[in-house]
């Protein structure tokens, strides 16, 4: 898309394993292989798969939180995989992350102040006073009493740290955050208030979402685009109605049907995968999903062998609505 604020592509994170007396790599784990997509300014993408698919991994090598072993992203026309030294401090601000335990992403040393106030610190932003402001502003604006400024942590329950991590990316006016999972580690009560919350923000401020999640509900209802994620590549991507309603991928429509419901008429019959998920360490060759496929053993011989020999790529099959399945139209 031309008017696409993040163009990832091709983008691969692989980490090496070592063994022996000189450390020589015996093999990589491809834990992001090839993927690539773009997201607009305002909008939100959802990207979903089960746990070690590569989900938070992919969201912390686009913020250069961990350098990519392949591959280009595209911030605002700039190549944020490329940037080093001041171009790459420059882009940090524009550019944040929540982190999905919000017990283990703050300073238990530090104030919600000095927390709060960090980014501003780094990025030179304001006289003293005007930071102390801003703080007060930013708290204010994710629920927060600005009078909790001198409290610690330890002080706060599970949602209101999430709030004070939201506090933190937001006092930097970012125009993209990646959130890694915010509410996973938060009681189902407060979820909703956390997501509300994002949404309220995003259209407040006009941000740009990269919303990591394993919870298909909650993706459903706060993004406009769903990427679905298997073994460190994407499967398939589509406006989230046009996913939800008729999925073009295996892997998504069995992750589909196991969203709970309490209408009849909305549930999915139960699709049950056989075995377990291959290690990215060894992916199998061919289609990634092939070992676990409910469409191929629909399949003839022929067609398996396609399946298991030649490698799928992600092809359009409407409008918007790509798939990694060389017989998505058989579904």
């Amino acid at each position: 898309m031309t008017d696409a604020l993040l163009s990832v592509d091709r983008l691969e994170k692989f980490f090496p394993i070592r063994r022996g007396l000189l450390s020589r790599v015996v093999a990589n784990v491809k834990a992001v292989d090839d993927v690539s997509f773009d997201i607009s300014e305002g909008e939100t993408l959802g990207l979903v798969g089960e746990s070690g698919c590569g989900k938070t991994t992919a969201g912390r090598t686009i913020l250069r939180l961990l350098d990519p072993t392949g591959g280009t992203v595209m911030f605002q026309g700039r190549d944020v995989a490329a940037a080093h030294g001041n171009t790459l401090w420059r882009l940090r601000r524009d550019m944040q992350i929540v982190f999905q335990d919000p017990f283990g992403s703050l300073n238990p040393r530090m104030t919600i102040q000095g927390i709060v106030e960090e980014g501003l610190v780094v990025h030179r932003m304001g006289t003293r006073p005007e930071r102390r402001e801003k703080v007060r502003e930013t708290l204010e604006q994710v629920g927060l009493d600005p009078s909790y400024m001198n409290r610690y942590p330890h002080e706060f329950s599970g949602g209101q740290r999430q709030r004070i991590c939201v506090a933190r990316a937001l006092a930097l006016n970012p125009r993209f955050m990646v959130l890694d999972e915010p509410i996973s580690a938060l009681d189902v009560s407060i979820q909703s208030q956390i997501i509300n919350l994002l949404v309220e923000l995003r259209e407040k401020f006009k941000l740009t979402y990269l919303f990591i999640s394993h919870d298909l509900s909650v993706v459903e209802y706060i993004s406009d685009r769903v990427a679905v994620m298997y073994l460190g590549q994407i499967m398939e991507l589509a406006p989230a109605q046009l996913l939800y309603r008729k999925p073009l991928h295996p892997y998504s429509e069995a992750l589909l049907s196991s969203i709970p419901t309490m209408d009849p008429k909305a549930r999915r019959a139960r699709i049950v995968l056989p075995g377990d998920v291959p290690s990215p360490m060894n992916p199998p060759s061919g289609c990634r999903f092939h070992p676990r496929c409910p469409l191929r053993a629909k399949l003839d011989a022929a067609d398996q062998r396609r399946c298991e020999d030649e490698v799928p790529a992600l092809r359009e099959l409407a409008a918007g609505h790509v798939s990694r399945c060389h017989f998505a139209e058989k579904m």
